[in-house]
């Protein structure tokens, strides 16, 4: 602020170029960083073909599915979180008994399939393998979460998880 002592009028300078630059810099980056966020978040689909990886090895590793928040949408996460720690307030068995990815308790994968349709922040993937020898199918309806993909649901020849927390 300048002030002109002869008049006793209080004037504003203008805004020097380089301050405008500043200002034109800091609304850029707080609209592009949250897009390139997003951008950089992997596809669908790489999403899934790293959560099968390990069932793939042959060496009968899976992943930890109940590291809920990697894996899965947080209502559903919410819910399966929820009935597990009620199921052993009560000394049971939680209702998930099985690995949801394979629904099989144990696997031995074989003849991996993956294919996955995008539209916009969801996605579904169905997912078809041989265990055992035994044909499965299996369809996953993602969301794209600011964490990254998430799984919603798993329809599987056993039911779908959402409705085994209803």
């Amino acid at each position: 602020m300048l002030i002109d002592r002869s008049a006793k009028v209080f004037t504003t300078a203008p805004a020097r170029p380089s301050s405008l630059r500043r200002r034109a810099l800091l609304a850029t980056l707080c609209v592009a960083l949250p897009l390139q966020a997003y951008a950089q978040t992997p596809s669908a689909e790489a999403f899934l073909r790293d959560l099968y990886a390990p069932y793939l090895t042959g060496a009968n590793q899976g992943q930890n599915y109940w590291d809920l928040g990697r894996y899965f949408a947080p209502d559903l996460a919410r819910l399966m979180n929820d009935e597990a720690r009620d199921a052993r307030r009560r000394n049971e068995v939680p209702r998930l008994d099985g690995d949801p990815f394979v629904d099989a308790q144990e696997w031995d994968v074989k003849n991996f399939t993956l294919s996955v349709k995008t539209d916009g922040s969801s996605a579904t993937a169905v997912v078809t393998f041989d265990n055992y020898g035994k044909a499965k199918r299996i369809t996953l309806d993602l969301v794209l979460t600011p964490a990254g993909w998430r799984i919603n649901d798993i329809g599987a020849p056993s039911g779908s998880l959402r409705a085994l927390y209803r």
